[in-house]
C-alpha cells in the first residue's frame, strides 16, 4: 500500500470540494453511472475519490486510480451544475497525475500504444493554404466519410485541401500521458505551419485545437470547424430528392463542448427539405453515446451500454435512419443495432 498524496489538490481544490459536498444532483446525468449503477462511478463518486487521493486518505492503489477513467468526457454534469463544475477537465488531470504514478490502467496503456503507432513525420506531401483534419476516428473507423469531406471543402473552397494525417494529441491527454500531448502538439503545429486556415472534420479534434492548445501556447493557423464552412455556405446545398427523416444525435464535444446545436440542424433542414427527428433528450440535455473519453478501451462493457441506451431511445421514438456528427458516436451506433446510422457528411 502507498499512502501518499496525488500532486493536484492546490489547483482543483475548490472544484473538487463543490462536488463532494453536493448532494449528487447530476447524477441523472452521467452516461457512465447510468450503464453502470455504482454510487463510485457517478460525478460524485469520480471526483471524491480524486479528492481523497489528493489528501492523502485513499491509498495510491489501481482500484482507486480507475475510477478517474470511468468518464467519456461529455460535460453532462458540467451542464446540470450550478456552478458549473469542470469535472472531466479535473479528472484528465487527476489521470496525468496518476499516470506519473504509473497506476494508468490497461485500457489507458493501450490507447497509448495505438496512439504512439499513429505518430507520423511531419512532413507536406502538397503545397496549399488550406488544411483538413478529419481526425484518426474517421481516418480509422470511417473513410468514407472522410473522402466525403475532403470533396464537401474543395467544392466550398474552389480547391482541394491539404491533409492533415498528424494526429492532433488528444488521446495522450486523455490517456493521462501529459509529455505526450505536449510533443503531438508541437508536432503538430509543425504540420500545420504555413497554412492560413484548418478546417477540422471530429468535434473532439477542434476542441482539443481551440481549447487545449490554447494552454500550451501552440501555434496554430485559423481553426474553423466543417459544419461552420458548410453553414457559411447554406445556400450552395441543394435538397436531395426523396431524402429519409433522420433522427440527430448530439455529440457532446459538437453540442456542449463547442456550443454548436442549431448549425448542424440548418443544415440538415436544408438538405433534407424538413427538420430532423429529435431525442426527448437533446441539445444541452443530449445523452452521451458511452464513445468518448476513452471509455471503449477502460470500460467497454460500459460504453457498450451507454451506446446500447441511447440506440433504445430511437427505437422507442420509432427507429429509422439516424444521424451523428462525431466519429465516436456514429462508430458507436453503426458498430451495433442502429446499422442505418451515418456520420455527419
Amino acid at each position: 500500500m502507498t499512502q501518499s498524496k496525488l500532486r493536484m489538490l492546490s489547483q482543483h481544490q475548490e472544484t473538487l470540494e463543490k462536488c463532494v459536498y453536493c448532494p449528487k444532483l447530476c447524477r441523472a446525468t452521467c452516461p457512465v453511472s447510468n450503464a453502470l449503477p455504482s454510487e463510485s462511478v457517478t460525478p460524485w463518486g469520480k471526483m471524491s475519490s480524486a479528492y481523497f487521493l489528493a489528501r492523502g486518505d485513499t491509498p495510491l492503489e489501481p482500484e482507486h486510480a480507475a475510477l478517474a477513467w470511468a468518464c467519456t468526457g461529455c460535460h453532462a454534469c458540467k451542464s446540470r451544475c450550478d456552478h458549473q463544475n469542470e469535472v472531466a477537465a479535473v479528472l484528465l488531470d487527476a489521470r496525468a497525475a496518476l499516470s506519473t504514478e504509473r497506476l494508468a490502467p490497461e485500457g489507458a496503456q493501450r490507447a497509448l500504444a495505438i496512439a504512439r503507432e499513429r505518430d507520423r513525420p511531419v512532413r507536406r506531401s502538397q503545397e496549399g493554404s488550406v488544411g483538413l483534419l478529419v481526425g484518426c476516428g474517421y481516418e480509422k473507423h470511417l473513410p468514407d466519410e472522410s473522402a466525403a469531406a475532403a470533396r464537401v471543402v474543395e467544392k466550398l473552397l474552389g480547391a482541394a485541401p491539404v491533409p492533415v494525417s498528424v494526429c492532433c494529441g488528444s488521446a495522450y491527454r486523455m490517456a493521462g500521458d501529459r509529455a505526450g500531448f505536449d510533443r503531438a502538439a508541437d508536432r503538430f503545429s509543425k504540420s500545420v505551419a504555413g497554412l492560413s486556415l484548418l478546417v477540422v472534420h471530429d468535434p473532439g479534434c477542434a476542441r482539443t485545437l481551440l481549447a487545449d492548445y490554447a494552454k500550451l501556447d501552440a501555434s496554430l493557423p485559423q481553426v474553423k470547424l466543417l459544419v461552420d464552412l458548410a453553414e457559411e455556405h447554406l445556400a450552395r446545398f441543394q435538397p436531395l430528392a426523396g431524402a429519409p427523416q433522420v433522427r440527430y444525435h448530439d455529440p457532446c464535444q459538437l453540442g456542449r463542448g463547442l456550443g454548436r446545436y442549431d448549425g448542424p440542424r440548418r443544415l440538415l433542414e436544408r438538405v433534407l427539405s424538413q427538420s430532423p427527428l429529435e431525442f426527448d433528450r437533446r441539445r444541452a440535455e443530449a445523452d452521451c453515446s458511452g464513445a468518448g473519453g476513452l471509455l471503449p478501451l477502460t470500460y467497454p462493457e460500459v460504453s457498450r451500454e451507454a451506446a446500447k441506451r441511447r440506440l433504445a431511445q430511437h427505437e422507442e421514438l420509432g427507429g429509422g435512419p439516424g444521424l451523428s456528427a462525431c466519429a465516436g458516436g456514429g462508430g458507436s451506433f453503426r458498430g451495433r443495432e442502429w446499422g442505418r446510422v451515418a456520420a455527419w457528411r
